[in-house]
């Protein structure tokens, strides 16, 4: 049922969650992380036996070790997260407030309804606009109102006739957001693969051209085979770029300016005008 270029989500208390854990890699699958949802609001143990109980684990698992491809919007995390790398720890309130359903008599509807935010921040993280998800415990729905309010469709499975209901009638009010805004940031390693020749080849630059660091005080001159010269040295954008900064690595397309009437200007400028060409 899951797709070969999917992923498994399972989340779950110090009750369940090795054994589920276990369980899985017994199965084949890999496990790809294990995230911490840090509740800020935990309930207390109120009888002083234990440590509060104030997180669950998540397990994210492809089907098997060699598995290659699955999606992890990773550039859309950071954006996310405010330009920083998504950390394996999520600190989230537990579902509380106008967010908890309550049954007639007032009380809880269901008593482990997880947040949206945590449902949001798993959708985003591994699926598409489009992709259909399968929650087969779906509970009063969360799984299903994140997904529709982020243009992923789903398939819900519910034993329990109540909580089918209410998770029917929670989907129903939710507002999908409007595809424009469900554009995320994408991923740099999806592009398409440019080399600098390329450049050169359609005459964005041509042999003898001079490119600059970023202030401007060093130079280099194109050849026609895409490296670049500079004195007696001599090398690919990213291997010069490297031995004149005295570097182990250097990112040719960001180092490397090109003049123009207003100033130098990164040659990945260049680059994005090829790629755009091959949309």
């Amino acid at each position: 049922m899951l797709k070969d270029e999917g992923s498994l989500w399972v989340i779950g208390s110090y009750h369940n969650i090795f054994r589920l854990g276990a369980a899985m890699q017994d199965l084949g699958f890999w496990v790809l992380n294990d995230i911490i949802w840090r509740k800020s609001n935990p309930m207390p143990n109120f009888k002083g036996t234990r440590f509060t109980n104030a997180h669950e684990t998540l397990i994210w698992a492809a089907k098997s070790r060699e598995q290659k491809r699955y999606t992890f919007n990773y550039d859309a995390l950071k954006a996310f997260n405010e330009d920083t790398q998504m950390r394996s720890d999520w600190t989230l309130a537990l579902c509380t407030g106008g967010e908890r359903l309550k049954d007639e008599n007032g009380d809880k509807a269901h008593p482990t309804q997880k947040p949206e935010a945590l449902l949001h921040r798993v959708l985003l993280s591994a699926s598409r606009v489009g992709d259909v998800v399968l929650d087969p415990f779906f509970g009063t729905g969360t799984t299903g109102a994140a997904a529709k309010r982020l243009g992923r469709r789903f398939i819900g499975i519910e034993r329990d006739e109540t909580y089918a209901k209410l998770a029917e009638k929670r989907i129903k009010a939710v507002i999908p957001a409007a595809p424009e805004d469900l554009v995320v940031t994408g991923s740099k390693k999806a592009e398409p693969k440019v080399p600098f020749g390329a450049l050169v080849e359609a005459g964005l630059l041509a042999p003898g051209d001079k490119l600059y660091c970023p202030k401007g005080e060093r130079e280099a001159r194109v050849r026609a085979d895409g490296s670049l010269v500079s004195g007696a040295l001599t090398g690919s954008i990213h291997k010069l770029g490297a031995l004149l900064e005295n570097a182990p690595a250097c990112n040719g397309w960001t180092y490397w300016r090109f003049k123009t009437d207003t100033g130098l200007r990164p040659i990945d400028a260049l680059r994005a005008e090829i790629r755009a060409g091959m949309q």
